[in-house]
């Protein structure tokens, strides 16, 4: 069963080739984000009245309440000035996510102690998930805030209004176009286009800090492209045309996770096709997605930003500068992914895996049942052809978990790396090594096993019912992986 050298090094390369020409041909278009050419160019600074210092010095109450809302009740915290008079009014909506009320705590209880009433409420669970998100429900949790803030006698009711972070810029807008008990609307980094191109603008940039290869960028992005999650595609635009009431926008220059120059383009955009000019928007310096410098600290200008915009509504509703601040710089355009065919969803690679295990399952499973209805054949050709065949066999699997393996843990990484934006590029380059050195050996045990079987039958073997079923199952779900591995860019170029 000895295969020559130069024999398996021609099989090999032609697999090779015939898996990177089926990749080349099954794969969507390749996820490659043109460079921004619009850019925002200078912009005057922040006019110096709009950052002084607030005055936080005054008493605060906090009430802790429980609201109604669709299908739940959420919790939430109520921190009012102590100070005579009716004051302005604002809910804080969270981003992605849990959304803990002490996320909001600090900000929470110094925009209080300056005068405004503020609302914190922890997120819904009941209808909210990673896969399944309605943003319109959200919204309505929201008005439900702002409807309790509206019963209170220390609540200016010409002055309430939503502060919306991250996510909860596609959240705001909705509950904002459907109530005019929303006064105004604060956006904190907020996107303003699709989930999906927010999500892979701010990946494209995480690998681009991370040196990773271009088929890492092809690896997830596919990845991507299959998740049937309706909520990536949604278009806030419409939403955000609905907007009448003045509007701040406050975004970091140092945010990875948000297209700003283009998310700002889109904001006044559709504001002013909804007839909107009463819109005010900020570039801090430094400022990351929470508004904070490195994740420590606040940047000095947000709060008071924040404070003394809404202190100072209605004046400060349309404002002599309406873009101001740092000058933001964004390289490329937040671009969608294209979609996958139908053999390239989610659903559709959970059966693919489902059918290799089944495949690589059925090999021992079949040979125990044998042996203990009797054992296998013990003539002298399958005594001396089939061991070294059922070693391959074997190693082919556990490579194909290993890759399996590698690749979640892979994928991990990058997330955790985007998500903490950390991370040393030689891991990325690292992993990436793994995941397709794996990939490689699995292709040549595959063919190996191939060659070794193919060597047998020539020299007369005859494989029973049972080791026929292991042959199809372990060679067929190996086989399966590869084009699958395939259609991921593991045997494509460049690296």
């Amino acid at each position: 069963m000895a295969v020559g050298r130069g024999t398996l090094g021609v099989a090999i390369g032609v697999v090779l080739a015939v898996l990177a020409t089926v990749g080349a041909l099954l794969s969507p278009p390749s996820f490659d984000p043109p460079r921004l050419n619009e850019e925002l160019g200078a912009i005057p600074a922040q006019p110096a009245a709009e950052t002084a210092p607030l005055p936080a010095a005054a008493p605060i109450s906090e009430e802790e309440i429980t609201v109604p809302v669709r299908g739940t009740a959420l919790k939430a915290t109520i921190r009012a000035p102590r100070t005579p008079g009716r004051h302005p009014a604002m809910v804080f909506v969270q981003g992605s996510g849990r959304g803990d009320r002490e996320e909001f705590a600090e900000a929470a209880d110094l925009l209080a102690r300056a005068g405004i009433v503020t609302l914190v409420y922890e997120k819904r669970t009941v209808g909210y998930s990673f896969r399944h998100r309605d943003f319109g429900l959200l919204a309505d949790d929201a008005l439900r805030m702002i409807e309790q803030l509206r019963g209170r006698p220390d609540v200016d009711l010409s002055r309430t209004g939503l502060w919306g972070v991250s996510e909860g810029g596609w959240v705001v807008p909705i509950a904002a176009s459907r109530s005019e008990n929303v006064r105004f609307v604060v956006l904190v980094s907020s996107p303003n286009v699709s989930p999906m191109r927010q999500v892979a603008w701010a990946l494209n940039e995480q690998l681009l800090r991370l040196r990773a290869p271009y088929g890492v960028r092809d690896l997830l992005t596919r990845a991507m492209g299959g998740v049937g999650f309706d909520f990536l595609r949604y278009d806030g635009t419409p939403a955000i045309r609905g907007i009448s009431q003045p509007v701040l926008a406050l975004y970091g220059t140092a945010d990875p996770s948000i297209p700003f120059v283009e998310s700002t383009r889109t904001l006044t955009t559709a504001l002013e096709e909804g007839g909107n000019r009463n819109y005010t928007i900020r570039f801090l310096a430094g400022a990351d997605h929470a508004m904070r410098i490195n994740g420590g600290p606040y940047a000095p200008e947000y709060l008071p930003t924040l404070g003394r915009w809404i202190l100072g509504l209605p004046d400060t509703a349309r404002p002599e500068i309406p873009i101001a601040g740092a000058r933001p710089v964004q390289r490329f355009e937040a671009a969608d992914v294209p979609r996958a065919p139908w053999y390239g969803d989610m659903e559709f690679l959970s059966l693919t895996l489902m059918l290799v295990a089944v495949g690589f399952i059925a090999a021992p499973v079949t040979e125990l049942v044998v042996r203990l209805r009797g054992g296998e054949p013990a003539e002298q050709t399958n005594a001396r052809v089939w061991p070294p065949i059922r070693g391959r066999l074997r190693r082919i699997a556990y490579t194909a978990a290993g890759l399996l393996a590698a690749i979640v843990a892979f994928i991990t990484l990058i997330v955790l790396f985007s998500v903490n934006q950390a991370g040393a590029w030689p891991a990325v380059l690292a992993g990436w090594l793994v995941v397709r050195v794996l990939a490689v050996l699995l292709l040549v045990q595959e063919v190996l096993a191939g060659l070794a079987v193919h060597a047998a039958l020539r020299d007369g073997w005859q494989p029973s019912r049972w080791q026929w079923l292991a042959l199809g199952g372990v060679l067929g779900g190996a086989g399966v992986l590869l084009v699958a591995g395939a259609y991921y860019g593991l045997f494509s170029l460049p690296w």
